[in-house]
């Protein structure tokens, strides 16, 4: 069985555990409605993407 040498120090230990933090995604403002959007995908409000509608949605 694998035991180890020397004793890990607290620091090295909880930095090696201290991996789980998250980013926030990248968000981008639509050119056509200005809502906050995924860079690179369709807008989920208007349905636009590159400057063509992509997804049919009906005007409120």
């Amino acid at each position: 069985m694998a035991v180890p040498k020397r004793k890990m120090s607290k620091a090295r230990r909880d930095s090696r555990r201290a991996n789980w933090k998250l980013t926030a995604p990248g968000l981008v403002e639509c050119p056509q409605c200005h809502e906050m959007k995924m860079p690179h995908r369709v807008c989920p409000e208007c349905g636009y993407y590159n400057g063509k509608q992509v997804i049919a949605k009906d005007a409120e």
